[in-house]
């Protein structure tokens, strides 16, 4: 759901219908910052290619880290929908629910092992002060183990993240009912009972954000 037209399944014809049908008979649904752009298939197909290279493509970044900047970069901007969606995946490599938390608000990021917290830190200064980026950063990076292959592919996602971002914020996208919960609640009570709804809900929810269907094994 969102604040512009999209086209429905039904109404689909051409490259959109192609497109909608695959997404059908593989994953069982269209996601909703996918069918938010509906009105130009082509960037809705571009932009899933994209989606899969940086974070099931080989890269010296796993797929925990990988969801764990897509976590803190959406929670940086705000996004509850990413949020939300990407705790879920995250739930399969992290089950210490302080750390989840703490990713979720992309606060206390200092207090992670150091690579992780490196990775984290240096997404979020990315997204919140890209002027302040400095050449010093990415010997931090460096000093833990990460390539420049490494730096580069956490650069490319934590701009994808932006960008996916503005387009849920910007176009006001929502998960249609049945989704993933909101994370982002202002209480600590409210907090608690969101996390423990990601906690029960099934694997089939990465699907929903990106129609991935069950895990796509790692370049890595």
């Amino acid at each position: 759901m969102s604040w512009i037209e999209e086209i429905a399944v039904a109404d689909a014809d051409d490259k959109l219908a192609e497109i909608y049908g695959q997404l059908v008979q593989q994953r069982g649904r269209i996601s909703d910052i996918l069918k938010v752009q509906s009105l130009n298939p082509q960037a809705m197909s571009d932009h899933l290619d994209l989606y899969m290279t940086l974070m099931f493509g080989k890269s010296g970044l796993d797929r925990m880290e990988r969801e764990a900047i897509a976590v803190v970069v959406s929670a940086t901007n705000e996004c509850e929908y990413c949020v939300a969606h990407h705790l879920v995946v995250l739930r399969r490599y992290v089950d210490d629910e302080e750390t989840l938390d703490l990713l979720s608000r992309a606060e206390g990021l200092e207090t992670f092992e150091p690579r992780l917290s490196n990775i984290v830190r240096h997404a979020q200064k990315l997204t919140s002060a890209p002027e302040a980026m400095t050449e010093s950063d990415l010997g931090e990076l460096r000093a833990v183990g990460l390539s420049d292959r490494d730096i580069l592919d956490l650069t490319l996602i934590t701009g994808y993240y932006n960008f996916v971002n503005r387009i849920a914020l910007g176009l006001g996208v929502t998960s249609s009912p049945g989704a993933a919960p909101t994370i982002l609640a202002k209480s600590p009570e409210g907090r608690e009972r969101s996390l423990r709804l990601c906690a029960n809900r099934p694997r089939i929810l990465e699907s929903i954000f990106f129609n991935t269907g069950s895990e796509v094994k790692s370049g890595r």
